[in-house]
């Protein structure tokens, strides 16, 4: 196995005992971004003089006996978290070019620990998408087949981690968007509690619904990063004051008598024969283990998706006002007037699918029409927490598919937007509640697409997700597959 397809704690071993240089593993991975970056288009902004700088004071600590398991470990970043000195999109032209003089909570802790930052990679504008064919700068591809999408809107980070151009990357959840691209592309990925990580430098689409997660090779490189990245911090307001115990602690646990709950609402019609195979073969080896399986229900999971696509939209109209020409980026030169220039900015800067949603959020919010929408969107997501919060009385556990289907072909769907919005059916409910989820590979399709299967827990039970995802991924060794751009089998 090349080192780019190794994970984090593999790859800490060899660097630990001075048998690899973190300039070395970069610079490797720096050649399999020029190789197979092409076929991908993962990046928005590479940093590669910073990732050598970087990758060097990494190994001055390693020399000093210094560096916990992300000391040198080259990763990539979403570009919706700010960078200090290296520019920041979002996946949209009316933030060209803003260069952010500051870092994200996150990548303070990162540097801290000696990480190596390769760059900032794509993702839906504003992270509004399910397929990541929504950024200003390209589409990336899905590296299992480049004909098809690798997920949104954290697909840049998803195709990333899949293909080797880094070890492990950061996305953002407000509705699956790390979940679903980890399972479009065959790697594992966290949504963590709401409040488990600082959100100070993630720029806000849905402020109820955001929360970094990471993306990685296997489970135990997730519990490392979330490890890293996790904690209080009093520079954003909603962040917890939770203990945050050591999450590789959680790996290896005898499972044996948790139980496991199965929603009836996530099996229902519209699921794909293959992805319902994937599961229950998942589920079955979950049962080998020793867990006992219960039926559990979340009635009210049929109206998520229309409660999120109020709340989330009137959260973003009212968040991406800030963009008007005058604070960031992006402004028309060619206006004649103030009124003409806050207009054509926003007109020209953002894309089609942001436009959408603004005007959907700000009519849900207008006079008249909160009541009916954005009220009533807000007394369903009570519902939906009370439904989760009755489930987890009967079980430790939540289990299901990430995705309805395997990745669609690019351009599949683009005419079709509810077709796109329903296909995170089955992710959205759980930032609704602030829930933790993960989802690990648990099988492939015919035509060789990777399955997710996503596990959902109790809030700030990061841990037990760990645990039963750990002890699946053993189990079904599927993990360790990689696509044919690495040199896999497909």
């Amino acid at each position: 196995m090349q080192l780019y397809d190794q994970p984090i704690h593999q790859l800490h071993t060899l660097l630990r005992n001075r048998q690899l240089s973190a300039l070395e593993l970069t610079n490797h991975v720096l050649s399999r971004i020029d190789q197979v970056e092409p076929q991908v288009g993962a990046f928005i902004t590479e940093s590669r003089e910073l990732a050598q700088a970087q990758a060097q004071a990494a190994d001055a600590m390693l020399a000093r006996g210094e560096g916990g398991p992300l000391c040198g470990i080259p990763l990539t970043i979403k570009d919706v978290i700010c960078t200090k000195g290296i520019r920041t999109t979002c996946g949209s032209k009316i933030l060209e070019p803003f260069i952010p003089p500051y870092d994200a909570t996150v990548i303070t802790k990162l540097q801290e620990q000696g990480a190596v930052m390769l760059g900032k990679v794509s993702m839906d504008e504003f992270a509004m998408g399910s397929a990541n064919e929504n950024c200003a700068y390209g589409t990336p591809k899905n590296p299992w087949d480049t004909n098809h999408i690798c997920g949104g809107s954290s697909g840049g980070s998803a195709a990333a981690v899949a293909a080797g151009e880094c070890i492990a990357s950061l996305g953002s959840d407000t509705g699956g968007s790390v979940r679903q691209p980890a399972s479009h592309c065959g790697v594992v990925g966290m949504k963590p509690t709401y409040g488990r990580i600082s959100r100070f430098g993630l720029l806000a689409f849905a402020s109820s619904l955001d929360q970094i997660g990471p993306l990685t090779k296997d489970v135990r490189d997730c519990a490392i990063m979330l490890n890293g990245i996790a904690g209080h911090d009093p520079r954003d307001s909603t962040s917890v004051k939770e203990p945050v115990p050591d999450f590789t602690s959680a790996l290896g646990k005898n499972i044996r008598g948790m139980k496991i709950g199965i929603p009836r609402e996530y099996f229902g019609e519209g699921l794909d024969p293959e992805v319902r195979a994937a599961v229950d073969n998942a589920i079955n080896a979950l049962r080998q283990t020793g867990v006992e399986i219960v039926d559990v229900s979340l009635p009210h999971t049929e109206y998520g998706v229309a409660a999120y696509y109020i709340i989330a939209p009137a959260e973003a109209s009212s968040n991406l006002a800030r963009y008007d020409g005058v604070k960031y980026g992006f402004r028309n030169l060619n206006a004649d007037s103030l009124l003409a220039m806050y207009k054509t900015t926003r007109s020209q800067g953002f894309g089609a699918e942001v436009k959408r949603r603004i005007i959907i959020g700000t009519y849900a919010l207008s006079s008249g029409y909160y009541d009916a929408y954005y009220k009533k969107a807000s007394q369903v997501r009570t519902l939906i927490t009370e439904d989760y919060a009755k489930a987890f009385s009967a079980c430790d556990a939540l289990v299901s598919p990430v995705t309805p289907a395997p990745a669609w072909r690019l351009g599949e769907k683009a005419d079709d937007p509810l077709s796109v919005y329903l296909s995170d059916a089955m992710t959205i409910c759980t930032n609704l509640a602030g829930l933790p989820a993960i989802s690990i590979p648990c099988g492939f399709s015919s035509t060789g697409l990777p399955i997710g299967f996503q596990i959902q827990g109790p809030h700030f039970r990061e841990d037990t997700l760990l645990s039963l995802a750990h002890a699946l991924e053993q189990s079904l060794g599927v993990s360790e597959r990689r696509p044919p751009l690495s040199g896999g089998t497909k």
